[in-house]
């Protein structure tokens, strides 16, 4: 199993590069959000990779991130959801943006994106609710200040990172604290407020 690769990015002509790794060259198909984060060519590069088999070939995904690698690999068990749509899905919206979509429902966003039907986008909201907790795990951990952030603020703080605004991360946070959910880590805490929206 190919899980990385570090080398040279030798070419990039969407949606394919190639990455020359001490003379062996690699071609892997990427998501424009990867694509618009890759240097120039003739630097260096470092991606996850997720290796496709199928009965007359093989070949690569790659990802500038191991989020969004995770993420796609949760798209295509989704029945109907292929390798193709889940690139086509992660070069629309990246995961962060999705993990937004899913709590709140947000069928009209998720059509927008090209081959994306109505009944598409509600089977993944459907199939994907229950990894919510999981996508936001996957975000990057916050700083911790000299005297510590407390539950409730790393809570506000990582709703804020999903793209809530503040005033609304405070009420969605406030929300989930009088529902019994005053002693709970910070995991818990969003997780019941993403909860709560979806089910406005």
């Amino acid at each position: 199993m190919i899980s990385r690769l570090t080398g040279i990015l030798a070419a990039k002509r969407a949606p394919q590069i190639l990455i020359d790794c001490n003379g062996v060259g690699y071609e892997a198909d990427v998501s424009m959000t990867t694509y618009y984060q890759l240097p120039e060519v003739g630097e260096q590069i470092s991606i996850w990779t997720h290796l496709l088999v199928k009965e007359d070939s093989h070949s690569l995904i790659g990802f500038t991130g191991e989020e969004e690698r995770k993420l796609f690999r949760q798209l295509i068990r989704i029945n109907g959801v292929g390798p193709k749509m889940a690139l086509t899905i992660l070069s629309g919206i990246d995961d962060r943006q999705f993990a937004i979509c899913v709590a709140n429902n947000d069928v009209a966003m998720l059509t927008r994106l090209p081959g994306i039907g109505k009944k598409t986008a509600e089977r993944l909201i459907i199939e994907m609710r229950d990894k919510i907790e999981t996508l936001l795990s996957e975000m990057p951990a916050q700083q911790v200040s000299a005297d510590g952030h407390s539950v409730i603020s790393e809570a506000i703080e990582a709703l804020q990172a999903l793209g809530y605004k503040p005033a609304d991360a405070e009420r969605m946070i406030s929300h989930a604290q009088q529902q019994g959910e005053m002693h709970s880590g910070a995991s818990q805490l969003i997780k019941k407020a993403l909860q709560a929206t979806v089910k406005l």
